[in-house]
């Protein structure tokens, strides 16, 4: 599945267009799991609905298996849709609702009965095959609405949001079940969310979208270790963001100035001296010291606040006027001490973690 420049615009209450994809370029390959992940608004669900045919670009194309899906209505294209209301039918029971597609399609009773069958198992509900949607809890609902998604076999499953309104700790047992019963299937499955930990946990690579762009695409650990922008940084998990400018240069290696004195990054290719940068580094990547004995890349900071979270804990730090966040184990479960309130620390920040964001 490709998506080719797609744009697509909507009326306004004023009668004037707004853009809501502005060119979104992208690859999805044959049998991965790949997130539409960004913030309200975004641009996401407009991208997903354009791949299931529910929406008609104004410009570019969609090519799903290597043809032209311009003008193929929903019905005629080799996706099926799961989305966050279900959209169960309720004067059918949850075999009759997964059956639904394939009597349309002509399978005979008993060829149905079975591939519905199959597809209950696999999403673990094959013991409420009798229910009706009304006698079913809202986990239970959205694996029907899975199972009468998958038992078509289609080339592609969207899914929009699919999870969002369960509750957390169904949530996370559904994230994992969904990243498992892709790989059974071996089925692309296109997955939009606004939640960062969700799409971190279940995809192979993950579009991260902003105001309408692919603002970054690439496999979950890269985005997250090595972001190119200020804003995929921060949205995806947290970040501490520190301006500068580049001091020097030595390969890899840079120096940048900041308002809390020198920082070395090892990630500094392509940086010439005079160049102001922004510098990310993740909570969890930093390390607090009382000691005084300095070893370089070290900021002088004062403990602020302190958000117990059980076996980690959250600190808030003042530097400079500037609001730092460090992430540690508490000391009961591993970390060597814990700190107090207004407490003074050094901060150390490993080159090999600080990394060089682009502009804009």
């Amino acid at each position: 599945m490709a998506a080719r420049e797609l744009r697509k615009s909507f009326r306004g209450a004023g009668g004037a267009a707004q853009p809501v994809l502005d060119g979104v370029t992208l690859e999805i390959r044959q049998g991965e799991f790949f997130s539409l992940l960004g913030p309200s608004g975004c641009g996401k669900t407009t991208l997903l609905r354009l791949l299931a045919g529910f929406e008609q670009p104004d410009g570019g194309s969609v090519m799903i298996g290597g043809r032209d899906m311009t003008g193929v209505p929903v019905h005629r294209r080799p996706v099926n849709t799961v989305f966050q209301n279900y959209a169960l039918f309720p004067h059918l029971n949850v075999r009759e609702n997964v059956e639904f597609g394939l009597r349309m399609a002509g399978v005979p009773a008993g060829a149905r009965r079975e591939r519905a069958g199959r597809a209950l198992d696999l999403v673990r509900i094959g013991d409420l095959a009798a229910r009706r949607p009304d006698q079913l809890s809202g986990g239970q609902r959205q694996r029907v609405a899975l199972a009468r998604a998958i038992v078509n076999e289609p080339q592609v499953l969207l899914l929009d949001e699919p999870l969002s309104a369960l509750d957390l700790k169904l949530r996370k047992e559904l994230q994992l079940e969904l990243a498992h019963l892709q790989q059974t299937l071996g089925m692309t499955f296109v997955f939009v969310t606004h939640d960062q930990e969700e799409a971190l946990v279940m995809s192979d690579r993950i579009a991260v979208m902003n105001r309408g762009r692919i603002e970054q695409l690439g496999q979950a650990e890269t985005l997250y270790e090595r972001p190119r922008t200020a804003f995929v940084a921060t949205f995806l998990g947290s970040s501490n963001l520190i301006e500068g400018t580049v001091q020097a240069v030595d390969g890899p290696q840079a120096t940048v100035q900041t308002a809390h004195g020198p920082l070395r990054t090892a990630l500094g290719t392509g940086l010439r001296p005079g160049q102001r940068v922004t510098l990310s580094v993740r909570p969890e990547k930093l390390r607090m010291e009382r000691d005084d004995e300095t070893e370089g890349n070290e900021i002088r900071a004062r403990v602020d606040d302190i958000v117990y979270t059980g076996a980690e804990n959250q600190y808030v730090l003042e530097a400079g006027g500037q609001r730092l966040h460090v992430f540690q184990l508490n000391a009961d479960i591993g970390a060597d001490e814990d700190f107090d309130y207004g407490e003074q620390v050094a901060l150390y920040l490993p080159p090999e973690n600080l990394v060089v964001l682009e502009e804009g």
